[in-house]
């Protein structure tokens, strides 16, 4: 199996490394939900969801479908459930590192070139 390009696998990774990007995808991990859904959901505004949601589809994380009126957003793929799955996991052993990094607190997610 080949491995991904280094860059390519880090601009796939950001689409994780984002608050509200985080909260989506725990929005959407069980079921599909409008954009409306969402932002009512996780009290935000449309345009800022709907930003978000164009990275995490950019990024390959999250796929949409029309019915209608309305665009129905959902996890790409089972794959994308167990990664969350085991990001969960890993993150309960080392929050309390995590949470005392201050390295980390300088990064910034989805930047745009």
């Amino acid at each position: 199996m080949i491995t991904p390009n280094c860059d390519v696998k880090a601009k796939f990774m950001r689409g994780f490394s984002e608050k509200t990007r985080l909260q989506i995808l725990d929005a959407i991990r069980h079921e599909e939900k409008t954009v409306s859904q969402i932002v009512d959901e996780l009290k935000g505004n449309q345009s800022n969801i709907s930003q978000h949601l164009a990275c995490l589809k950019g990024c390959g994380i999250i796929v949409s479908r029309q019915e209608g009126k309305f665009i129905y957003y959902s996890l790409r793929n089972h794959h994308i459930i167990e990664l969350l799955n085991v990001l969960d996991v890993v993150f309960n052993e080392v929050e309390r590192e995590v949470a005392a990094c201050e390295k980390n607190d300088e990064l910034d997610g989805c930047t745009r070139k």
